[in-house]
């Protein structure tokens, strides 16, 4: 099983504990609260995601062949979709995110209980962390 699996199963099983989406909607703000604050100085206009309604800025690094992001929204939902993903997809290899399955985010209600604007915003963050990764893929190769 892949890492990715292995993260999509225990994301899956945390969920699953709720009953209700207004408890999702809660642990999803938890997540959050616990997404390490992002450097101010990463503040910037060329790390904020196009196609959020809020605020979002994502940054990646490749280390050791592997990238680590980090992310800040001035929306706690969003924060918290934020730190969901980067649960998914941080410390895996280009190959792995370019490649990921993500139907985890089906598997757990989140795009049907999602506003538009925000399913959007979910949808420009995975396809950011994607092209992140095929830029870095490119770069090695």
């Amino acid at each position: 099983m892949s890492e990715i699996q292995n993260r999509s199963l225990q994301i899956q099983e945390e969920f699953s504990f709720f009953d209700d989406w207004m408890d999702k909607y809660n642990y999803l703000i938890e997540l959050g609260r616990s997404l390490p604050m992002i450097d101010e100085s990463y503040k910037l206009q060329q790390y904020l995601i196009e196609g959020c309604q809020s605020r979002v800025w994502l940054r990646s690094e490749l280390k050791n062949g592997t990238i680590h992001f980090t992310a800040d929204s001035d929306a706690i939902i969003t924060k918290g979709i934020a730190s969901l993903l980067i649960r998914l997809m941080d410390g895996l290899t280009p190959d792995e995110i370019i490649n990921a399955d993500l139907s985890i985010l089906d598997n757990i209600g989140l795009k049907e209980h999602l506003s538009p604007t925000r399913s959007n915003g979910l949808v420009s963050m995975i396809k950011q962390m994607k092209l992140y990764a095929m830029a870095y893929k490119a770069k090695t190769e």
